[in-house]
């Protein structure tokens, strides 16, 4: 008795083998897909770039507003420095930091006011814009911050 043998199949890809001289199987309606794959792709992954980078400039400049309004209030609270001088080194230090251009598009304040516990404080207030990557677009994200500092006394 012979011993049993499967079923006889074909090797596997053995009709799947085609002429490359007879074109492709779609007729030729795939061809191209792949430019625009890579452009449609390409613009999503440069625009969310360009969103990652706007977002670190936003946070880049709102942490160096928010330290030199501390600066400027920490300054102005001296003993001998009168308390509107809180402004100009505010915008002092920004300048310096970023550029005249981000400096000059800030509005600051800097006044005194009293805490609850009696403390004079000198508060130094900027508002403004953060510029755009895009220059078109102007300034669209809106900037805030407060630096505030204990007058001290003589």
């Amino acid at each position: 008795m012979p011993a049993e043998e499967g079923p006889r199949c074909s090797p596997p890809l053995a009709g799947s083998r085609r002429d490359p001289a007879d074109g492709p199987e779609d007729g030729g309606r795939e061809r191209g897909s792949a430019v625009v794959d890579f452009v449609l792709v390409g613009v999503l992954v440069v625009a969310l770039l360009l969103a990652v980078l706007q977002v670190a400039v936003y946070v880049h400049l709102r942490n160096v507003v928010v330290a030199s309004a501390q600066e400027g209030a920490r300054y102005a609270a001296n003993a001998d420095v009168p308390v509107s001088m809180g402004t100009a080194r505010t915008l002092e230090v920004v300048a310096g930091a970023t550029s005249e251009r981000t400096a000059a598009g800030l509005a600051c304040t800097s006044t005194q006011e009293v805490d609850g516990s009696g403390l004079t404080l000198v508060v130094v207030s900027c508002t403004g814009a953060v510029p755009s990557i895009f220059a078109a677009l102007g300034d669209l994200l809106p900037l805030q911050a407060t630096g505030r500092a204990v007058e001290e006394g003589l």
